[in-house]
């Protein structure tokens, strides 16, 4: 092999080392930094990049994918002196390689140190009970506070989320009696409230039930005092009638007057409640004897005809013997 060839296959493998050494591929979710004479330049992006060789250099190879950083467990001290401990995680991203890469050095354990700092504040700054009761205040203070601190590395902290708080085993005994305690509070509390609602309820049932029957017992008055003023108009008005037929000559009212009180008068006896036996007078069965009479005497009074009556010769009947039917004959017949 003459010298010739050999000076081609060096300026062959120089190119070939140039090439290799100008040309940069960045996968996707990284980015490299270019320095040149150890000085930042410019940053190459995911893809197909150029640099001029042997003069520009990658400097960092920064990843800039969302990232978790697993915060370890530590004590905190509460605002009222209770001792609890927490751990969380963070997720970050890399949004300006070259500030994460020349801004600060080790960027994770920055971020941890940061974050862990901020706990212990933000926590230490609260009462337990707002503690235990408020994560997502406390998440949300802490990513605004660790995100603030880390906007100058170029660095965007996307969330931080406390994943356990655990109080000490004295505290969540009290705790637990302190919550069985209120529960029950809270039980008798509505059970009395249940209990009184339950009274006024009836009371008021009580009171509606009362006024109804008042108001039932004032119509039934009212309806029944209607009823006896009717009847007594009533009465009054067939007195009146029959008071009237009377003065008028009208014998057929006053039989029918009399005896509609002598019926009724009948029947209150025989359908009396306290009475066993029920002694009838003997007029009760010539009962049509009676209002014979009655109408006799009717016409004796009045006349027949409704004239006035003629005189009577009291001498006449002086010497007229009177018969009594039911005293004993003197002749020997029965």
């Amino acid at each position: 092999m003459s010298g010739m060839d050999i000076a081609v296959i060096v300026v062959v493998g120089l190119i070939i080392l140039t090439l290799f050494a100008g040309i940069k591929t960045v996968p996707q979710g990284y980015n490299y930094t270019v320095e040149r004479f150890q000085k930042y330049t410019r940053t190459l992006h995911p893809g197909l990049n150029l640099i001029i060789p042997f003069i520009d250099t990658i400097g960092a190879k920064m990843n800039v994918m969302e990232q978790v950083l697993d915060v370890p467990t530590q004590e905190v001290i509460t605002k009222d002196n209770a001792s609890v401990r927490a751990d969380a995680v963070a997720f970050y991203q890399v949004l300006n390689a070259a500030q994460a890469a020349y801004q600060i050095s080790n960027l994770n354990q920055a971020l941890l140190n940061l974050t862990m700092t901020n706990i212990r504040s933000v926590m230490g700054s609260m009462d337990l009970d707002e503690l235990l009761s408020n994560r997502d205040t406390i998440n949300e203070r802490l990513l605004r506070t660790v995100d603030d601190a880390a906007n100058p590395w170029g660095i965007k902290i996307t969330r931080v989320e406390i994943k356990d708080i655990t109080p000490p085993a004295d505290l969540v005994e009290s705790m637990g009696r302190q919550m069985k305690a209120e529960r029950e509070k809270r039980a008798q509390v509505l059970e009395a409230e249940g209990f009184r609602a339950s009274q006024i309820l009836k009371a008021e049932g009580a009171k509606q039930a009362a006024i109804l029957k008042a108001e039932g017992e004032r119509e039934a008055a009212f309806r029944e005092a209607e009823a006896r003023e009717r009847m007594a108009q009533a009465e009054a008005k067939a007195t009146q009638m029959v008071s009237e037929a009377i003065a008028a000559g009208d014998v057929q009212a006053i039989n029918y007057f009399v005896a509609q009180k002598y019926t009724e008068a009948l029947t209150s006896i025989g359908t009396a409640g306290n009475s066993k036996i029920v002694l009838m007078p003997m007029e009760a069965s010539s009962l049509i004897g009676t209002l014979g009479g009655i109408g006799a005497i009717a016409k004796e009074v009045f006349g027949a005809d409704g004239a006035p009556p003629r005189p009577v010769n009291r001498m006449a009947q002086a010497s007229t013997p009177v018969v009594n039917p039911f005293a004993p004959r003197t002749d020997g017949q029965s």
